[in-house]
């Protein structure tokens, strides 16, 4: 039996992304071969609807670019990512660096103006705090061997 992956749906082609469209990423075959996806969105999860207004962390609040507060959407979608984790035994993910709800090591800096900083989405932090190892896009090689060891 191949171990879980929580992974965020827009890296396996689903268009779950603010603008409609997905970040696919190459190594989905590998990825399938040695884990169960199990696919979430947390911002689509939290009630968002896609395509919606690019949204960033600033502060303690998530605003979208118009200037609306969706830190709520964003905390719904944390904590039904977690749920989903729980329920299936889930240790690790693999999530969408810079986004405010899965970046990993860098999320944009809360002006619109695509520069990133150091920070955590809402859900990566949510799942880091409950024992469960993160990982962006550019640590597949990383998740691929840790899978060996499961």
């Amino acid at each position: 039996m191949k171990p879980k992956l929580l992974i965020s749906a827009c890296l396996c082609g689903k268009n779950t992304k603010y603008n409609g469209g997905n970040n696919l990423i190459e190594q989905l075959k590998e990825l399938e071969e040695q884990f169960e996806l199990v696919l979430i969105c947390p911002e689509v999860m939290g009630g968002l609807a896609t395509p919606r207004v690019p949204s960033e962390i600033v502060g303690e609040k998530v605003l979208s670019k118009e200037g609306r507060d969706v830190t709520e959407a964003f905390q719904r979608g944390a904590i039904e990512s977690l749920k989903i984790a729980k329920t299936h035994n889930i240790t690790l993910a693999l999530l969408k660096e810079a986004s405010p709800s899965c970046g990993v090591h860098k999320i944009y800096d809360g002006t619109f103006c695509g520069h990133k900083v150091d920070g955590t989405g809402m859900t990566t932090r949510i799942l880091m705090d409950n024992n469960i190892k993160v990982f962006c896009e550019n640590e597949i090689v990383e998740i691929l061997e840790l899978a060996k060891t499961i």
